[in-house]
């Protein structure tokens, strides 16, 4: 599939339900803390050069950093020269009118990767490294999503593909053992393994759609690992083979940091490392990926019905978390 057509489906469930969804999620953020860590990409400043000190007055550069206020500070503009972002790109929140004209892409100065430039603006990361794509693909990607944003305010929900720019940069270089533990805890109660009882007249329905939709993966599971998963009723999860665990855990530490912040990312939205394995080895597909993680959901809906406003919205926020790390994915690949 062309990079605009797949950039546009990954985009347009935002477009769609931008308003429901911004406010939605703004409401719900006003709880949430902001992250003094550094290597955080929850929370970030814009701000020139001449903000800090010692930094070079005629580097025009435009910086991606952590904000240092306190979560009872108010995140609104602070002056002419930096704006806060919300303690998420993925809030409703508007930081500020759009301060550029142009977006482009050019070669990175060391000439291994690509930046992105608002007008003559070098964008950068928390640590005030550029943030240098390793592909152009990737990079025209994420100028793409700086691009369609609107006179009126940015807006850092609409940007998926640049939160995971900033994680893969950021984040997952010091803390990539950690992403990894956390990752495996899970596996024994990854959604794939989890059966539904076959002693009740309510979840044979379930059970069938299971054995129709996710029996096939799992046969592909014991084929590219040679270990066959065990399957449970227990909502406590259950416990794999050995075997399967330490070669699930392998093939993660093999990973490049773009691989990996995708990876944790589908994982985390879908809650199963098999299916974000399965996308990141070419064995599904996003719609593909998308059914078998709704499956049981789905059921509801078709038996009971959509509840607009939330399972709509739902729908939609998983089709973009799932779609743009599937398209990172991609993109940050070199060929």
């Amino acid at each position: 599939m062309a990079l605009s057509s797949q950039l546009h489906r990954t985009l347009k469930p935002f477009r769609a339900l931008s308003s429901s969804i911004a406010h939605r999620l703004s409401f719900a953020s006003t709880a949430q803390p902001q992250s003094n860590d550094p290597s955080s990409s929850n929370a970030f400043v814009f701000s020139s050069p001449n903000d800090d000190a010692g930094a070079e007055k005629n580097d025009d550069v435009i910086f991606l950093k952590a904000n240092r206020k306190s979560s009872s500070s108010s995140s609104s503009v602070s002056d002419g020269h930096s704006v806060s972002m919300p303690t998420s790109f993925m809030t409703g929140s508007i930081i500020g009118k759009r301060f550029y004209k142009e977006v482009t892409t050019r070669v990175a100065d060391d000439g291994n990767g690509w930046s992105v430039m608002l007008d003559y603006r070098t964008l950068k990361t928390p640590t005030k490294r550029p943030l240098k794509l390793p592909t152009l693909g990737l990079a025209k990607a994420v100028a793409a999503e700086w691009e369609y944003q609107q006179k009126d305010g940015i807006r850092p929900f609409t940007m998926p593909l640049m939160r995971l720019a900033c994680t893969a940069l950021e984040r997952v270089p010091v803390t990539r053992p950690k992403i990894i533990e956390n990752l495996m805890k899970k596996f024994n109660q990854d959604l794939v393994f989890c059966r539904a009882p076959e002693d009740h007249t309510w979840t044979n329905e379930v059970l069938d759609r299971q054995v129709e939709k996710i029996d096939p993966l799992l046969d592909w599971v014991k084929s590219e690992f040679g270990v066959k998963p065990i399957l449970y009723t227990s909502i406590f999860g259950g416990k794999q083979d050995d075997r399967l665990v330490k070669a699930v855990e392998d093939l993660l530490k093999k990973t490049d940091d773009c691989e990996l912040a995708a990876i944790d990312a589908m994982a985390a939205a879908g809650h199963s490392l098999i299916i974000a394995i399965a996308i990141f080895r070419g064995k599904l597909q996003i719609e593909e990926a998308l059914e078998l993680i709704r499956l049981e959901e789905d059921l509801q809906v078709e038996r009971w019905g959509l509840v607009e406003g939330g399972h709509d919205v739902d729908i939609a926020d998983l089709r973009v978390e799932i779609s743009s790390a599937a398209v990172f994915l991609g993109l940050s690949r070199r060929v």
